[in-house]
């Protein structure tokens, strides 16, 4: 018997469509194509045309071993800008929200699509890492959110936003000088954002008790922000924060509701508080001012650091410890961390505790002559 080839059509069924069917059959990738815009699709035919060809075929082994590297213009056509202005969007929406973890996710991946392109604009990526830096500053991850300000201003220099979030940061972590630095250089590109008018004011005065007339002298270098970057940035009407002219930015709502400094200004006020009650061997008073920072910013880690310090003094060993470990969950390289917890230990004489917490010391600073010192003690005890 001869079967015919031609496929049959159902009563009722529009002429040609089993020949559609049949035809899809035959190109199982045709719903792919689809979906490419119809600038992708004779590159597509290319890409399938020479990965079916012999496997022998030096140039065909090559294409699909090297992936996203060799098929660069494949991999742009592939994310398209507007899967990345999604990812943005939805990380603005549960940054709002309060849930930056997801947003700083979200963030990444937006930042993953762009890598893929191989060519994308800096001033993008720049938003995406300054807009995770946020996140990561609002989670208290403070170092994470100064490397990710680093590279935005890699990409776009001087930008206000990652200045003021890198201030910020370098702030909670007590590296004083380097925010003063990061606040003097966005009074450069703008000299009316109040939030870094404060922070200088803040940065000068802790400075100013730490070392005296001196403290300008042990200032790293303030960059020189030339003219051009300057008039890149206006200051919109009422907002603390700058926005580049003529360019979109759909953070900036959200980072109107962050600005850099003001997420942490009160905290740092009372652990400046609590600071000052040390100085005068007030310690009491001091967890009082630690404990109400903690309550408004609780993800601070130097805050408990400092707590553990007066527990310490007053000989409350206990809760020392319990504050060094906190302070190492939230930094795991924590120094004073780990040599608080370490001393508490020695008194507790949980010398093997106490041992272990000053190896991990000397493996972050081999150098720590105090470390070194605790450990000659510590086995001469053990």
């Amino acid at each position: 018997m001869t079967h015919s080839l031609a496929p049959q059509r159902r009563a009722g069924t529009p002429l040609g469509t089993g020949i559609a069917t049949c035809a899809l059959h035959r190109r199982p990738w045709r719903k792919e194509e689809e979906r490419q815009p119809d600038c992708a699709r004779p590159l597509l035919h290319r890409v399938r045309k020479e990965t079916s060809s012999s496997s022998s075929s030096p140039s065909s082994s090559l294409l699909l071993d090297a992936g996203p590297a060799l098929l660069g213009p494949l991999a742009g056509l592939m994310a398209p800008a507007p899967r990345v202005s999604e990812l943005r969007q939805a990380g603005n929406n549960q940054f709002r929200n309060g849930q930056y973890s997801q947003a700083a996710t979200l963030y990444g991946r937006a930042l993953q699509l762009l890598e893929a392109t191989g060519d994308v604009n800096p001033e993008d990526k720049s938003v995406l890492y300054s807009n995770r830096a946020a996140c990561y500053l609002k989670d208290g991850n403070c170092s994470l959110c100064i490397q990710d300000c680093s590279v935005a201003l890699d990409l776009v220099p001087f930008g206000i936003k990652p200045l003021l979030r890198r201030a910020a940061a370098y702030e909670a972590l007590e590296r004083y000088q380097l925010a003063y630095v990061d606040y003097k250089t966005v009074l450069q590109v703008d000299c009316t954002v109040q939030a870094a008018h404060d922070g200088v004011n803040r940065m000068t005065k802790v400075l100013l008790d730490a070392h005296g007339l001196q403290w300008r002298q042990k200032l790293p270098p303030i960059p020189a922000v030339p003219v051009s970057a300057q008039r890149r940035w206006e200051s919109p009407l009422g907002s603390q924060e700058a926005t580049p002219k003529n360019k979109s930015n759909d953070a900036a709502s959200v980072t109107k509701q962050v600005p850099a400094a003001a997420t942490t200004e009160q905290p740092n006020v009372l652990k400046q508080e609590g600071n000052d009650c040390v100085k005068k061997g007030d310690y009491k008073k001091a967890i009082e001012k630690y404990t109400e920072s903690l309550k408004l910013h609780k993800l601070e880690c130097t805050t408990y650091t400092n707590r553990a310090l007066c527990y310490l003094n007053l000989k409350q060993y206990k809760e020392a410890i319990q504050d060094c470990s906190e302070a190492l969950k939230l930094d795991p390289k924590n120094v004073k961390a780990f040599y608080r917890r370490a001393q508490a230990y020695k008194e507790l004489k949980d010398y093997k505790s106490s041992i272990a917490d000053v190896n991990s010391l000397l493996k972050i600073e081999p150098k720590n002559t105090a470390a070194q010192k605790l450990l000659k003690e510590l086995k001469l005890l053990k």
